[in-house]
């Protein structure tokens, strides 16, 4: 019980601490203090259903529908391109890089957050498929605190990015090194969207 929950935990962070377009948001949304809370609880919610949803065996089903993750791959190449461009031309004006500020309403900022985590197929791949295999070698009650521990994960993962972001805002006081951000954020996203192109 106890080991299944570390396993979740251990293989749940392994898989989520890793530069990618989701994470770079929240970091982003944790430095300008802009719905922060949102964000977070987005992502995290959102992580939790797809590890239950592999766990009980969703993976499956997905495998059997290649269709699904290639529609998915098409629109997430789309939306990555669209925001990494954005984020690009967002490090041309620095009166808008100020950390202090929000950049958006609400409802832009959780369209962004859902887009981010549900068109990314690799979201599918490591949180469905391969948490809910991996889950799935444990015994029958043990695959549930696997998930568990995995949940915990995420929860941890998301508000100590999110949140502690807000320690690094004094090194980013000035616009230049938020020119820096957005491109470095650019760049990352235009990178994954090639990356998911040519599969």
């Amino acid at each position: 019980m106890l080991a299944a929950a570390v396993a979740g935990l251990l293989t749940g962070l392994s898989l989520i601490v890793a530069i990618g377009a989701q994470n770079a948001y929240v970091l982003r949304q944790g430095l300008t203090r802009d719905h922060v809370g949102v964000v977070v609880a987005i992502c995290t919610v959102s992580d939790v259903v797809l590890i239950v949803a592999g766990v009980a065996g969703i993976g499956t089903l997905v495998e059997r529908a290649p269709w699904a993750v290639e529609a998915v791959r098409w629109f997430g190449v789309a939306f990555l391109t669209a925001y990494g461009v954005r984020s690009l031309l967002r490090a041309r004006h620095p009166e808008a890089l100020r950390a202090a500020v929000g950049s958006g309403g609400r409802r832009g900022v959780v369209l962004a957050a859902l887009a981010l985590t549900w068109l990314n197929p690799h979201v599918y791949l490591d949180t469905v498929l391969l948490l809910g295999s991996i889950a799935n070698q444990h015994g029958p009650q043990d695959r549930w605190w696997f998930a568990l521990g995995a949940s915990v994960a995420s929860a941890v993962w998301f508000c100590g990015l999110g949140y502690g972001a807000r320690t690094a805002s004094p090194l980013l006081a000035r616009p230049r090194s938020w020119q820096v951000l957005d491109v470095v954020i650019g760049l990352t996203m235009l990178a994954i969207a090639v990356s998911l192109a040519l599969g």
